[in-house]
């Protein structure tokens, strides 16, 4: 399997590769879901949302309490993170 990314401890494998990893099921996911995507705790995904500079990938604020990510953000955001160890 070849990697998209490393984010700290976090390994996530490329989406074209990995049938598991398949996010266009459904069209929008918690905070707690990315976050178990990226094998990261929910605050690393808060703390990448509200200190500056914002890290993680875009995000829609619903209210005050819940935050939601487009699934289609979350996958642009992590091919722009994508490392090609050839290239590097």
């Amino acid at each position: 399997m070849r990697l998209v990314a490393r984010n700290g401890d976090a390994t996530i494998p490329h989406p074209q590769e990995d049938e598991a990893f398949n996010l266009s099921a459904k069209p929008f996911m918690s905070t707690e879901e990315l976050a178990e995507l990226l094998d990261v705790d929910p605050s690393t995904i808060r703390r990448w949302r509200t200190a500056p500079p914002v890290q993680g990938p875009p995000f829609i604020q619903i209210s005050e309490r819940v935050v939601k990510y487009a699934t289609a953000d979350v996958q642009r955001w992590l091919s722009a993170r994508r490392v090609n160890p050839e290239a590097a």
